[in-house]
Parts: structure tokens; C-alpha cells; sequence
């Protein structure tokens, strides 16, 4: 019996190397630092994950500085990978906060406790938890999660593939949901948080899935590009492209907290750690809205007709309940997790514009709003409880025990006034110019009454800012709190965020300039 042999070829792929190594840093820091939790001695152990995670950072913002000066000659796409300006600018703020974010996890205070417990899996209460803290135990493995959720994050904004966008999510949430119960105090809170946030994020992710199923559907493929050039074979079906469009931003929606898909964030915001808490504040908004810009100009502008009444109807919400319920808040995390919801829709109206230079003002909106979120945040973990012996305890988030502090501690109260005005929107910070340039992309594109409701509800939020700052600057200072030492991480993040803070204020332009030369993609 006669064989014949048959040749197989097989086709190597390329891969752009170049464009995969801002990532590829921070998720092989990752590794790396899983690998040091596990084989380096408890002595050298937190300082050399610490160590590993700001080297992982800075790494990759050395490859993404690189690779502008290509992406802004010469974008490409890799594929399910879009390697543009867009992924650019959005990886680099993302690294740089990470960066500030790793700083303020990394920090404790002169009794040597942080903001996370000692070992996580110990019940809360137990005589395990106590032999823990006796023995001055700390787990470390916090910055190998926070690497990996950048890692997802960083794809996010790039992916042009339902299965690569599904993956990135995952990976940027889960990490987010172990590090969302591991705070030091209140553990039965922070527990409780996570799985609130855990149970909210499996719809959000099942509400991208149905979506992308029916774009598939629609499109015949699963480059998410696709679906704004249907093929003959698919025209008529527009109710799939309308229903997954619709899906798929819902999804997105409730990564940013915007209502009605905001119900995780205050509970979240507050029972979580708070250095995990001005992490996620920042860097899945900044991801999320990366995201959404990509997909909203690729797959949802051309329905505009369809889909802007409902987006219409989303932004009135959110800005509407981010203002008026942070009205009512007397916890001070609570109160800026209603501000994040109100600033979720403010930003809405800067994807929503669809005009020149709109993705470069709204990518500064989010940098203005996470640079003053990291600093905030980083605040309040050095604002602690006191009892009449001097010993420090938890951190203190009521709003009425923040009285005096800036008699107290001035230095640290007029970071917290900085970046609340930026929050307020008030001349000479980056949150005017970012609300300036936002608010005008949505009056260019006609959106004007909707521009005069953010200016009203910016002016209401002012309220509850300027409340904090009456606290701070015009009571009298309490025996009961205490502004704690610590080993300065937290410090050097706060005081970085605030000069950052002013900088974008007073001298916008150089920053502008780079964000102005955002495109996205048409593969």
C-alpha cells in the first residue's frame, strides 16, 4: 500500500514585542513578586515586593515613553491589540498612578500597622488574627495583585476583541475584589464589600458578555471593529447591533459608577481598604473610560441616533444622584465615592461630544480627577483615632472628628483643601481646566442644556467640599484624632498629587498638547 507524505506548514506568528512591553513589565513584576512572597525570607520580604513593584512601574513607563514617539507617526493594530495614541496616553496615566498608589499601600505608621491585616485568611476576631498582629505578621502579597489589575487595565483601553476586553476585565477585577476585604479594621465591613463588589462586577461582566454574543451575531466576528462595517449577509439586523451595543456600554457603566449601575461604589469606597479604595477610584475609571472611548467612536457613534437618548438619560442620573445623595454623607469616603459618581458624569458628556480632541480632554479629566483622588485618599489613612493614653487606632472617617485639623497638622490640610478644590472645579487646579475643556467638547457638540446642568450640580457638589473645609479650618480641634507618623510612602504620594494637582491648574498646556494628539484607531 502506497503512502504519500504530506507536507504541513505552519505559519509563525509576529509578534510586536515593542508594543507588548509596557505590559509585559508590570505583569512579570507580578510573577516576580509572587515569586519573592514565596522564597525570600520574611525579614527582606515586604521591602523587596515593594521594591520589585515600583521597579515593575517605572519599567514600564520608560517602554510606553518610548513608544510614543512611534504611535503618534505610525499607529497600528496587532490585531485584537490596538497600539495607538489612545493606549498610549491611557497606559502612561495609569502606570503613574499605580505608582502613587503603590506608595500610599506600602505605607505604615510608627506602630508599624498598615492599612491591611496581617494575614487575611484569619477570621475576623479569632485568636488566629491575634497571633498574627502579636507577632507583627504581614502578608504582602497586595502588590502582586495591584500589578496585575494594572496589567488589566492597561489592555483594556487597547483591546479590540470581545474575548481580549472579557479577559482584561477579568483580570483588572479580581485582584480588586481579594484586595477589597483585606482591610486591617472593620474586617466583617471590608468582607462584606468585596462580596457586594464581587456579586455587582459578575453582572457587569455578564451584561458584556450577552452584549458582545450579539454583536457576534450581528457582525460575524469577534473584532469588536468589525461591527461597525457589517457585511451584506448582516444588513437588517440592527436590533442585535443595538442590543449588544447597548449591553456592552451597561457593562462599562458599571465599571465607571454610573447610575443607575452605581450601587457598589459607596459601600465599596467605604469598606474597603483605603489606599485599595483611591486605587480603584482612580484607576478603573481611567481604564473603564478608555474602554468606553474606543468602543463608543468605533461601535456606537453610528447609532447615535438610538443610543444617545438612553446615554442622555445615564449622564442626567449619574450627575444627578452623585450630587445629591454626597449631599446628605457624613463620612468622609462615602462622601467622595458619591463625588466619583458625579464626576462619573461629567465625564460622560466628554465621551458623549464626539468632537476634536475630545478623547485627549477627556483622558485629562480622568488624570486631574485620579491624581486628586490618590492624594485624597492617601490623606485619610494618616488621619487616625486617639484615646486618652496617646495609642493610635483606626482610621477616622467621620466628618465632624476632622475638626481642626488644620491647626492641628496644617501642612497635611492643605493637601486635602488642594485636592478638594480641584474636585470643586476652582480656578488654578487641574479640576477647572478638565471640567473647562470637557464641559466646552459638550457644548460644541450641542449638548448645551446638559452643559448647564453639570455647571449647576459642579456648584452643588462645591457644598459638600467647602463643608470639609469649614471642618477643617474652622473648629477646634479635637483630642479624640490624631494625624499619625508614618514611614513617609504616603507622604511623598500626597505631596507629589498635590504639587501635581496645581501644576495641571497653572500650566496645562504641555500636558494638553500630548493628549490632544489622541486618536483612536479605525482599524
Amino acid at each position: 500500500m502506497n503512502s504519500v507524505a504530506t507536507a504541513v506548514t505552519f505559519t509563525v506568528p509576529e509578534i510586536s514585542w515593542a508594543a507588548l512591553a509596557p505590559i509585559l513589565c508590570v505583569l512579570g513584576g507580578g510573577i516576580l513578586a509572587v515569586l519573592a512572597e514565596s522564597f525570600v525570607p520574611v525579614r527582606a520580604r515586604r521591602s523587596s515586593v515593594i521594591g520589585i513593584a515600583l521597579v515593575a512601574l517605572i519599567a514600564s513607563a520608560v517602554a510606553l515613553v518610548m513608544r510614543w514617539a512611534v504611535v503618534t507617526v505610525t499607529p497600528s493594530s496587532l490585531g485584537e491589540y490596538i497600539d495607538d495614541p489612545l493606549t498610549i496616553a491611557a497606559q502612561g496615566i495609569l502606570v503613574l498612578i499605580a505608582f502613587f498608589a503603590v506608595l500610599v499601600i506600602a505605607d505604615r505608621s510608627e506602630a508599624g500597622d498598615g492599612a491591611f491585616a496581617g494575614q487575611p485568611s484569619d477570621r475576623p476576631g479569632s485568636s488566629d488574627e491575634e497571633r498574627s498582629d502579636a507577632k507583627g505578621y504581614q502578608r504582602s502579597e497586595m502588590f502582586a495583585l495591584v500589578l496585575f489589575s494594572t496589567g488589566g487595565m492597561m489592555i483594556f483601553p487597547a483591546a479590540n476583541s470581545y474575548i481580549a476586553l472579557f479577559v482584561a476585565l477579568e483580570v483588572m477585577s479580581l485582584p480588586l475584589y481579594i484586595l477589597a476585604a483585606t482591610a486591617r479594621r472593620r474586617r466583617q465591613l471590608s468582607q462584606e464589600a468585596a462580596l457586594k463588589y464581587f456579586i455587582l462586577g459578575a453582572f457587569s461582566s455578564g451584561f458584556m458578555l450577552m452584549g458582545s454574543a450579539f454583536l457576534y451575531g450581528y457582525s460575524g466576528s469577534l473584532i469588536i471593529s468589525d461591527a461597525a462595517t457589517p457585511t451584506p449577509q448582516t444588513a437588517g439586523m440592527h436590533v442585535l447591533l443595538l442590543m449588544g451595543t447597548v449591553m456592552v456600554m451597561v457593562g462599562l457603566l458599571f465599571k465607571v459608577g454610573a447610575a443607575p449601575f452605581h450601587a457598589w461604589t459607596p459601600d465599596v469606597y467605604t469598606g474597603a481598604p483605603t489606599p485599595v479604595t483611591g486605587f480603584m477610584a482612580a484607576a478603573v475609571k481611567l481604564a473603564a473610560f478608555g474602554a468606553m472611548l474606543r468602543f463608543f467612536q468605533v461601535v456606537a457613534a453610528p447609532l447615535q441616533w438610538s443610543l444617545i437618548p438612553i446615554m442622555i438619560v445615564v449622564v442626567v442620573l449619574t450627575m444627578l444622584v452623585g450630587t445629591f445623595a454626597g449631599l446628605v454623607q457624613m463620612d468622609v469616603k462615602r462622601m467622595l465615592a458619591y463625588s466619583s459618581i458625579a464626576h462619573a458624569g461629567f465625564i460622560l458628556l466628554g465621551i458623549l461630544s464626539l468632537v476634536r480632541y475630545s478623547a485627549g480632554h477627556v483622558l485629562f479629566y480622568v488624570l486631574a480627577y485620579a491624581v486628586a483622588t490618590v492624594g485624597a485618599f492617601g490623606v485619610i489613612t494618616l488621619v487616625r483615632s486617639s484615646d486618652d493614653e496617646g495609642n493610635i487606632g483606626g482610621e477616622v472617617t467621620d466628618l465632624r472628628r476632622w475638626a481642626g485639623l488644620g491647626k492641628t497638622n496644617p501642612g497635611l490640610a492643605s493637601a486635602m483643601l488642594i485636592f478638594l478644590l480641584s474636585f470643586a472645579g476652582i480656578p488654578f487646579t487641574g479640576g477647572f481646566i478638565a471640567k473647562f475643556v470637557v464641559f466646552s467638547d459638550a457644548f460644541a457638540g450641542g449638548y448645551v442644556w446638559l452643559v448647564a446642568l453639570a455647571l449647576a450640580c459642579s456648584a452643588v457638589t462645591a457644598f459638600f467640599y467647602f463643608r470639609l473645609v469649614r471642618v477643617m479650618f474652622f473648629m477646634q480641634p479635637r483630642e479624640d484624632v490624631a494625624v499619625v507618623r508614618s514611614e513617609g510612602f504616603a507622604g511623598v504620594a500626597i505631596t507629589v498629587c498635590a504639587v501635581g494637582t496645581i501644576a495641571l491648574g497653572l500650566f496645562p498646556s504641555p500636558v494638553l498638547s500630548l493628549l490632544n494628539q489622541v486618536v483612536v484607531l479605525l482599524p
